[in-house]
């Protein structure tokens, strides 16, 4: 356990910094499962407009270092691949 003042501060840190990343985890998440759930469900502007919504969210998880800003890249291109699909 901690022992200095010091240690005792950023400990009681780490914990609230963990929660916070992972509400934004979480946030994140959600918002790639919304236009996954949108293709399975086959509707081409549904899909697209929940990818609208998703891009600046893993886009701002990216630039706070959440998650690696090629998981980022990766992740919008993969999903945006889809969506273009649906529609031609």
């Amino acid at each position: 356990m901690a022992n200095t003042p010091t240690a005792k501060k950023r400990a009681r840190q780490a914990v609230q910094r963990r929660q916070a990343n992972q509400a934004q985890r979480s946030m994140m998440r959600t918002a790639v499962k919304r236009v996954v759930r949108a293709l399975g469900s086959g509707d081409h502007e549904k899909a697209a407009e929940a990818y609208r919504l998703a891009v600046p969210v893993v886009d701002r998880m990216a630039s706070k270092g959440l998650i690696h800003r090629n998981k980022a890249a990766r992740q919008k291109s993969r999903l945006n691949k889809h969506i273009h699909a649906l529609q031609g």
